[in-house]
């Protein structure tokens, strides 16, 4: 199926590997997200960032970059992760090294900062905990402007960590080679004040600098949060959007200069006189 079976409507945003526009599938007229993938070199083929994305779609355990630019919502209200660009496939046997460039500045776990090349799911637990943050915040949570200010923003929000705290810390290729100032951990009730408990008790559990004590998926699924009023719904009862439908052909305006109460004394008269004559 080709781009023929589409019809772009919009566009919702440029990265570094593709543009992202908005379609409509002319068959069924659903709505869908279609990523544009430049080939600049026709003789070099295709991109290997492209096949290494197409590869991580196939693979449902595969990391991911997650930031709210890459969550959509279709229109009955499920969540699809999108844009898988910077993913990596993952496998668990902790023997192969994985590049530390595979998320996203304001939602790169603090390990990636340190030039991490072994590290595991966490990566996305933290990321989640980004997420999760700013939706209840309306902003980043660690909002840096470069890879050393987003790891001075981290440090400056949790405290300096230490092998105590983050056991291995040591160890990462890049905790010798970037000092910061001693700083405390911010009470993060300051930085998300608008947060419930149950919520910031959430938040917490993914915000932890070694990735060993993040609390996982499975676990967080069955946090008190999502069994607290407004909880979770079956998708037959969603308030969501009704489905968008092609509007009906416009219909012709006629302009008049005529005040109203003059239209309708006259339409008054004419049938006031029809009466009569019957």
């Amino acid at each position: 199926m080709g781009m023929e079976a589409y019809t772009v409507v919009g566009r919702i945003g440029e990265g570094a590997h593709g543009v992202v526009v908005r379609a409509r599938h002319n068959l069924t007229g659903q709505m869908v997200a279609l990523k544009k993938i430049p080939l600049r070199r026709l003789d070099q083929g295709m991109p290997t960032t492209a096949l290494r994305e197409i590869k991580a779609l196939q693979e449902i355990d595969s990391k991911h970059d997650l930031k709210p630019a890459n969550l959509l919502i279709s229109e009955t209200g499920q969540l699809k992760i999108a844009d898988l660009g910077l993913c990596r496939v993952f496998t668990k046997d902790g023997k192969r090294p994985y590049s530390h460039q595979v998320a996203t500045r304001w939602y790169r776990a603090p390990e990636l900062l340190y030039g991490a090349r072994h590290y595991d799911e966490g990566v996305d637990l933290w990321a989640v905990g980004c997420i999760f943050g700013e939706m209840l915040n309306n902003s980043p949570v660690f909002p840096g402007e470069s890879d050393i200010d987003q790891l001075c923003v981290v440090l400056q929000i949790l405290g300096t960590p230490s092998e105590a705290t983050w056991p291995g810390l040591s160890d990462l290729p890049d905790y010798k080679k970037i000092t910061f100032p001693e700083s405390k951990p911010i009470p993060l009730e300051q930085v998300l004040p608008d947060a419930p408990p149950d919520a910031m008790d959430l938040v917490k559990k993914f915000l932890i600098y070694s990735s060993s004590k993040r609390i996982s998926a499975r676990k967080a699924l069955l946090h008190q949060y999502f069994f607290t009023a407004p909880v979770a719904a079956p998708l037959s009862q969603m308030p969501v959007p009704p489905l968008e439908k092609q509007q009906p052909p416009a219909t012709n305006d006629y302009v008049t200069d005529f005040p109203l109460h003059q239209i309708t004394d006259v339409i008054h008269d004419y049938l006031h006189s029809l009466y009569v004559k019957g």
